[in-house]
Parts: C-alpha cells; structure tokens; sequence
C-alpha cells in the first residue's frame, strides 16, 4: 500500500505533463492550420479612414484603394508574388425553391494562389473573365450544401442578387477563420462583375480590400516598403502627410499568437512537472522510512562484505524501479485521459514522442535523484551498529 500510494505522485505527475503537453500541442496546430487556411506571406491593404466634423471613422471608410493600385503592385513591385483585388457584399442566392445569404467576393483569378485554396472540381475563371465581367462564380462547400445538397453544382445556374449566374468551380473544404467564421460560406466572382453588376459603386474601379502574397516570409519587409512607396507616390501623398492606406501584415499577426501558445505551452508542462517533484519527495520518504525498517539488513549485507555502492545500487533501483512503473501507469492514463479530453471538450489534443519521452525520462531522474539520498544514508551506516538495531 505505501509503494502504491508512493508511485501514485509520479503517475499523477506523468499524466499531467502529458495531457498539458497534449493539449498546447494541439492548441499549436490549430493555429498552424489557421494561418494555412488564410494563406501563407499575406499582405492585406486597407483603404484610408474618412474623418466628419472632426471625427475619425476608421481604415477602410474612405475609397482610396482601386483596381489600378493593384494592377501597380504586380508590375511594379518584384518582392510581390501575387495580388487578389477584393470587393465584395452580402447577397441572397437561389437556385430552384432553395434560397441562401451568403458573401459574394469580387477578384482576380489568382485569389485562389493568394489565399491557398484549391479547387474541389471545375476551373477558375480567367483574366479574360474579369475583363468582360462575365456572368461566371466559383461556389464554396457550405453554399453547396445549403443549395445543391448532394446534387452536382458544376454547370447549373444561380442568381445572386436576382442576376444569373453559371457555377464553372467547387472550392475545397477549408472550415473556420481565426476569428470563427465559416471560410466555406463564400461565392467568388470577377472583380469587374461585382463592381459592375452585382453591388454597383460611386467611384469606378474601387476596392474595399488588396491582398498581396510577397514571394516568402523573409521577402514580407521588403514587398512592404516596396507597397508603401508605390501606393504613396500613386496617391501623391506628401512627405509629412500620414498615408490615406494601412497595410498589415497578417502572417506576423498569426505567428504571434502561435507564439503565445508555445509559451503557454511551456507554462503547463513546467506547472504539471511540479506533480512530478512531490512525486519524486514522497519517494524520498518512503526510502528513508525504509533505511530504517531495513537497517538490520543493511548490516548483514555489510558485514558478510557488500560494499558501499552496493548498498547504494541497491536502493537506488528500487527508487528507480517505483518512479518507472508510475512513468508506465502515468503514459497509459495520460494517453487515454487526452483522448477522453478531446472527445468531451472537442479539444484538439496531439500526443507527440517527445511528451512522452520526456515525461518518462523526467519520471527516471526523479528517481534516481530522490532515491540517491536514502541510498547514501544507507551506505554510511556501521555494520555493527546497524547489527544491534531493533
């Protein structure tokens, strides 16, 4: 009973690291899947802020940005890989007696290369598209199911906004944002078509958004300056005057927040170690008790010529021995309590062989280290003293 109460500490320390290290792993990925799903080397430019009796209404309220701003940034700036205009709304879509609001993104072809997505079947609309703002969409999974079922959209006829509309695309699955909206609820367009026949604008060529995906992380800085120069000098802004555009580096915004996660990653597994520490001192007890239970033995062993580090190896293991098979017991239940955890809660929980190594490899030195004191205190006592214990 007290050997089992004595592993019991390193069986809960173990579980705790695991299920901790389980849990910010998988926490971690998420967030990987996140900036995935956004699209990787991201740029986002917003257009400038209007300001009304004195009063500042926000980037994105007045119309500084246009189609010949990005059409700009892909010829004129070679840290730049790709540039995806956007326009967009919200409009109700039918297709026979089913009827869906959706948001409908106006764009260039290559949105599909800027934000990562391909496509689950079909084609994406061409260059020559959005110069004729042609009548052609390419429809995500959520607007499928809300209007198709398990029919076959490709080549059937929508209207958005009572205009009809020939599905040429299906976009593959890429489930929730970062901010928990539904990436699948979307329809996109030509850009020139939603500018033109869908939402309609007061100033040709507008755009509410320009998503820019530099040509690798280490290139985001330099595309940046590249942007800021080029969109300054197009809008002839002054040398003292504050720019009428913001660009944002989402790819840093999201690596933040992974590195948040990292760091409290670190934070559980140091936190559930502190189980392992009591562990590691209730074995200590338990050995020193058991010096002195066992201190006429010592003695026998001693005097028929076992050495120092005899008796020392000898409850050394047996420290080792009861922090291992609480390492066993605790990967058991920590394996299964992160599976059970991710069930209930809906966590995602990756179980990696470095959480488990570590947590049975700390269980070990635990041992070893705890036990290493008993053991020594065994060694130094007298034969004969140890003989006449009762």
């Amino acid at each position: 009973m007290r050997s089992a109460l004595t592993i019991l500490g390193i069986i809960i320390g173990v579980t705790a690291v695991i299920a901790m290290l389980a849990v910010g792993t998988g926490a971690r990925k998420e967030i990987a899947k996140q900036i995935s799903s956004m699209g990787s080397n991201l740029l986002i430019i917003l257009p400038g802020a209007t300001t009304a009796g004195g009063v500042r209404m926000g980037s994105g309220t007045q119309p500084t940005l246009s189609l010949s701003d990005a059409e700009a940034i892909q010829k004129q700036c070679p840290w730049v890989s790709d540039v995806a205009p956007i326009f967009s709304g919200i409009a109700q879509v039918v297709y026979g007696h089913q009827n869906w609001s959706t948001g409908v993104i106006g764009s260039f072809p290559n949105i599909l290369v800027v934000r990562n997505w391909p496509l689950d079947s079909g084609r994406p609309f061409t260059q020559q598209d959005v110069k004729n703002a042609t009548k052609v969409c390419i429809i995500g999974q959520t607007v499928v199911e809300n209007l198709f079922g398990s029919s076959d959209p490709l080549g059937k006829i929508i209207r958005i906004n009572k205009i009809p509309f020939t599905i040429i695309g299906v976009l593959s699955h890429k489930g929730q944002s970062a901010q928990g909206q539904d990436q699948d609820d979307t329809i996109y367009v030509p850009v020139t078509t939603a500018q033109k026949k869908l939402f309609g604008t007061s100033f040709p060529g507008m755009l509410r958004v320009i998503m820019v995906k530099a040509k690798s992380s280490e290139d985001l800085p330099l595309a940046e300056n590249q942007i800021n120069e080029l969109l300054r000098q197009r809008h002839h802004i002054g040398r003292d005057r504050e720019n009428d555009f913001t660009v944002r580096n989402l790819t840093q915004i999201m690596e933040a927040a992974e590195q948040s996660t990292r760091v409290m990653t670190l934070l559980l597994g140091a936190i559930a170690s502190v189980s392992l520490l009591v562990g590691g001192i209730g074995i200590m007890n338990i050995m020193l008790v058991s010096v002195t239970e066992r201190t006429r033995e010592i003695g026998i062993r001693m005097a028929v010529g076992a050495k120092t580090w005899d008796i020392r190896l000898q409850f050394i293991i047996e420290a080792l021995t009861l922090s291992l098979i609480g390492g066993i017991i605790g990967i058991i239940i920590g394996i299964s309590g992160s599976k059970i955890l991710s069930i209930l809660a809906g966590w995602t929980t990756i179980i990696t062989p470095f959480s488990v190594l570590l947590a049975f490899g700390f269980s070990g030195l635990v041992g070893m280290f705890f036990g290493f004191y008993p053991a020594y205190q065994a060694s130094l006592l007298n034969p004969i003293d140890a003989l006449r214990y009762e």
